[in-house]
């Protein structure tokens, strides 16, 4: 049986676009579902950075060697570099701002501390 190199690329491609979206939308569920911010911060910042790496990568299967995949290689480095910076951001600006994840305190001299050894 002879299997054509075309071929090959589009089952790549339709299974790198089907995980992205089952990342996606597991993320998606998990921004509903999570009990708190820094679980749901979780979900968005990883899963949404694999979900579109993914995708990403299903497009660039079908691009093939073009100008296109140049393209598409640096928008998946761009997200790659800027999804976990951002969310890391956004982590650090709520917990400056005091929001502690289930179970952490702020002490008085400025540091944390769980509630369980307190």
């Amino acid at each position: 049986m002879n299997v054509s190199p075309d071929l090959i690329l589009d089952i790549a491609s339709w299974i790198s676009f089907a995980l992205g979206a089952f990342f996606l939308i597991v993320g998606a569920f998990g921004m509903i579902r999570l009990p708190d911010f820094w679980s749901r911060l979780h979900a968005a910042g990883v899963i949404d950075t694999l979900g579109a790496e993914l995708i990403v990568l299903g497009m660039l299967f079908q691009a093939g060697f073009t100008i296109v995949a140049v393209k598409l290689l640096l928008i998946g480095a761009f997200v790659f570099l800027t999804s976990p910076t951002g969310t890391h951001a956004v982590a650090n600006a709520a917990f400056v701002a005091g929001l502690r994840p289930l179970g952490l305190t702020r002490d008085d001299t400025g540091g944390t501390k769980t509630d369980k050894g307190a």
